[in-house]
């Protein structure tokens, strides 16, 4: 029995993933968090509004503007803005912090594609836009109780899903080389290893996990893919001339693991 749904994907790279769904109680836990922080954030925002407003009502009544006109122009104002503060929260947090927002890096979970790769701005864009619709009479809330993989109109829209956040599993299950070992203590000081998310952990240990299930031809081509790849990620300049990529990713999966310990 599955206390929690989980699904498959398929990267670019044609590695299958899986990946628990993040549920509906997790979800409405980084939600409620999020709204907390929104709510300090525009109680600062109204209370400036209102100081700049009853300043701005003195100098625009002595230009003989009624005071009626200025008050909708206020308001219509203010609403403009509270708007655009309300799904910039989610844009910006999602964007910079691939797929998380506060309340969601406390919960531990992740907005992906559905392909398994990271949300960019348009995906967070469409996702908050739809933010309102979907919190309008609880309709997100059906969705993802009644979707197969727990989405809502803007996850539908965006082409996302909400996961938790993959843990790292025990290096043991995993053969590595002391020559791997001894390149993962320089990865540690030459690479920023913090910049390797739990997703691009996972791909690098399928691939090693099934990498005797391959052929020679297949298994070349996409260790060279993946190690190129990772390099990028974690900005490595370059790589000793006798590193062969499947060591390079063993070294990688074994820092990592090493710096999860800590």
């Amino acid at each position: 029995m599955h206390f929690f749904n989980r699904v498959r994907l398929q990267t670019p790279e044609s590695v299958e993933l899986e990946f628990t769904l993040a549920g509906i109680g997790n979800r409405a836990y980084a939600l409620l968090i999020d709204y907390i922080v929104l709510g300090l954030i525009l109680t600062g925002f109204t209370t400036a509004w209102v100081y700049i407003s009853y300043q701005l009502s003195d100098i625009i009544e002595n230009l003989g503007v009624s005071s009626n006109t200025l008050g909708l122009w206020l308001l219509a104002s203010w609403l403009l803005i509270t708007f655009f503060i309300y799904a910039g929260y989610f844009v910006f947090f999602e964007a910079i912090w691939q797929g998380q927002t506060p309340g969601k890096r406390y919960t531990k979970i992740r907005v992906i594609r559905d392909d398994g790769r990271l949300i960019g701005l348009q995906q967070s864009t469409l996702r908050a836009l739809l933010r309102a619709v979907d919190e309008l009479l609880f309709i997100g809330v059906f969705f993802i109780i009644f979707s197969k993989r727990e989405k809502r109109l803007g996850d539908w829209l965006a082409g996302t899903i909400v996961v938790q956040e993959e843990q790292s599993i025990n290096s043991e299950k995993l053969q590595v080389s002391d020559q791997a070992k001894a390149l993962a203590k320089q990865l540690q000081i030459e690479a920023d290893l913090s910049r390797l998310l739990p997703e691009d952990f996972a791909v690098i240990r399928e691939y090693l996990q099934r990498r005797q299930t391959m052929t020679l031809e297949a298994k070349v081509e996409l260790s060279r893919q993946l190690a190129n790849q990772v390099k990028a990620i974690i900005a490595l300049e370059k790589v000793p001339k006798d590193v062969t990529p499947n060591l390079f990713l063993e070294a990688v999966y074994f820092a990592y693991q090493q710096q999860s310990l800590y």
